[in-house]
């Protein structure tokens, strides 16, 4: 559990420096440069993301139910799951609704992939993880709305073209990665 850990302070901590000191990254910048400054978070990032991968494997081979979920919060995690993907496209679709609306819709598909996970699988390792993944999404979401309100930023209106894009291509992406990935890389069949 300690590999799996240190790995979410890696990844997690990385993806937190805006939030927790967010002059950091430009007082660095100024000092190495920028290439240095992306070199350098992504050796951390991918390093914490390598031994999440790696603790939450080890963790799987010993663990501890929690608590056990009825069968059909597996059925609504997928739902989540689904909605969580097409937040995340909308993220990098440009001009859809979603964005425009929410501001940072990776940040709000990430909550709803954690808390369905949480709530159909009631490991300690997946407690972890997910719930590791839940608190920083949440916290970093307040941040970033509450960093855009002061700014004064306002995203860009959203067209239909937007919105059918995002939504084509998370449900592409959510049935690819649930029916052909999940238990190829997971071990899981999220349908089981």
């Amino acid at each position: 559990m300690s590999i799996l850990v240190l790995g979410l302070i890696l990844f997690l901590g990385t993806h937190s420096v805006h939030m927790l000191a967010p002059r950091f990254r430009e007082r660095v910048v100024a000092r190495i440069g920028l290439l240095p400054w992306k070199g350098l978070y992504s050796l951390v990032s991918i390093a914490g993301f390598v031994l999440i991968v790696i603790g939450f494997g080890m963790a799987r081979a010993d663990s501890h139910l929690l608590y056990a979920s009825p069968a059909w919060l597996r059925h609504l995690n997928a739902l989540f799951t689904l909605a969580a993907f097409v937040l995340v496209a909308a993220a990098y679709v440009p001009r859809n609704h979603l964005k425009a609306k929410i501001g940072h819709p990776m940040l709000a598909g990430v909550k709803l992939w954690a808390l369905g996970h949480l709530l159909a699988i009631g490991y300690l390792h997946d407690v972890v993880l997910f719930g590791a993944f839940l608190v920083w999404a949440v916290a970093d979401f307040a941040v970033s709305r509450r960093r855009d309100r002061a700014a004064g930023i306002v995203y860009p209106a959203g067209t239909a073209m937007g919105d059918v894009l995002a939504v084509v291509i998370g449900v592409a992406a959510w049935a690819i990665f649930a029916f052909l990935l999940h238990l190829r890389l997971i071990g899981v069949s999220p349908f089981i």
